[in-house]
């Protein structure tokens, strides 16, 4: 039987890309990678992450746009700017609680 890991992040929580230009706040989880064989594809050879690693649905966003993205665990790292996030799908998902962390109303994205 394959190990799963356990996720790293948590639904929630603010997070960037270790390489690209971006960031987000996560609103799902996939224990491995469950996307599509094309986009799996489209990822360059040599940057390609492992399939068997937590995935992580974001709320992104960088310098020009808003958007959702799929990235895998070993490309995110917390986000610790403490800036505002702009992205205007987070107050569709998230409330904030008295500390300021986002907590996931009861919504289906999917």
């Amino acid at each position: 039987m394959d190990k799963i890991r356990k996720a790293k992040f948590n639904i929630g929580q603010v997070v960037r890309h270790r390489v690209y230009p971006f960031r987000g706040v996560i609103y799902d989880v996939d224990p491995t990678y469950d996307n599509t064989e094309e986009w799996w594809e489209a990822i360059p050879e040599d940057v390609r992450p492992e399939r068997d690693q937590p995935f992580y649905h974001l709320l992104a966003e960088n310098d020009e746009t808003e958007y959702v993205a799929y990235v895998s665990e070993q490309n995110l790292v917390t986000d610790e700017s403490g800036d505002p996030l702009r992205n205007s799908q987070v107050d569709e998902v998230f409330d904030e609680d008295e500390n300021g962390q986002f907590v996931a109303r009861d919504i289906d994205l999917h």
